[in-house]
């Protein structure tokens, strides 16, 4: 299986349904933590719904309609980032991110969220780069301006998720944008703490 490095012990990988467990145990971990904003952090609620839920990306991955990938520290599952959704056709991917809270704060979710930017664009010719995140979820918000996106607008009350309706912000970064952008910082030579992603 591959692995991506993320620097300070960390990397990037597939999770696929035969992790079920190791899976539940990260989510039983981040539930509290992420549950307010990543419904898979809830929905994965036991071994059964656990393996159902990565049964299901690993059939988007089949059909080439989404993909999920975890991220180790030390050797043990914190987090992962996902393509919620992943259209060839009109060439826009919708980005998703959860951390369990020993993770948070090092950066991790911004540089795995830039592997992930780096293939959909340069190998998969992706045009538009979507992030979907409440209006209330701040570190979220916060990674959406780290990477270089653009708030499109606010979706009123469209999401409705445990007993709220949340206003969902629209960012985006286009593929041109995000070239230049990562040429910018290449020749800056920037990156380390600026990466740090917030605590929550």
């Amino acid at each position: 299986m591959f692995a991506i490095s993320l620097g300070e012990g960390a990397e990037l990988r597939p999770i696929e349904p035969w992790q079920a467990p190791e899976f539940l145990t990260h989510v039983e971990r981040a539930r509290e933590y992420a549950g307010p904003w990543v419904p898979l952090t809830v929905l994965a609620k036991d071994l059964e719904s656990a393996r159902k839920l990565l049964q299901t990306y690993a059939d988007k991955q089949a059909a080439d309609t989404g993909r999920l990938w975890g991220i180790w520290r030390d050797g043990t599952l914190v987090g992962g980032v996902l393509f919620r959704i992943f259209d060839t056709a009109m060439e826009s991917c919708e980005l998703g991110v959860w951390l369990e809270p020993s993770a948070a704060g090092r950066g991790l979710i911004t540089r795995a969220s830039r592997v992930l930017v780096d293939w959909a664009v340069d190998e998969r010719g992706m045009h538009r780069v979507e992030w979907l995140v409440s209006t209330a979820n701040g570190p979220s918000i916060a990674v959406a301006k780290r990477l270089g996106m653009t708030k499109d607008g606010v979706l009123r009350e469209c999401f409705p998720w445990q007993g709220v309706r949340h206003d969902m912000e629209v960012w985006s970064v286009l593929a041109p944008e995000w070239r230049k952008a990562r040429e910018a910082r290449e020749a800056a030579g920037t990156g380390g703490s600026a990466d740090r992603d917030p605590a929550r």
